[in-house]
């Protein structure tokens, strides 16, 4: 079988054209920048957002995925408690913490 396949990719075309493994040479590119420039940072990105969730803890001001601005209270398994001002909590999932906000939160009061 693997004969097979390799006769069949580096065997010469008709008319002196180059053999099969060079026709898919412009795929195999493709594939290869994709995966450099779209792939591999996105995998690097959720693997350091996955980090910062984890490494959340109480007194931390952080921005929601919807954009709400809070402190961090209490810190559970898959939960946090955010105080939202005023003595306002709420609930929110750790995977709803998009940022945080240490250093903005400070000037805007």
């Amino acid at each position: 079988m693997l004969h097979f396949l390799s006769t069949l990719l580096f065997m010469p075309q008709e008319g002196g054209e180059g053999g099969g493994f060079m026709s898919f040479l412009p795929l195999i590119l493709i594939i290869v920048v994709f995966y450099l420039f779209f792939i591999r940072p996105q995998m690097r990105k959720s693997k350091e957002q996955k980090k910062f969730r984890e490494n959340l803890k109480k007194g931390d001001k952080v921005v929601t995925i919807g954009g709400i601005h809070g402190k961090i209270l209490e810190v559970k398994d898959t939960t946090i408690i955010l105080d939202v001002g005023d003595q306002n909590r709420m609930i929110f999932e750790k995977s709803a913490v998009a940022m945080d906000n240490t250093s903005q939160l400070g000037r805007n009061k």
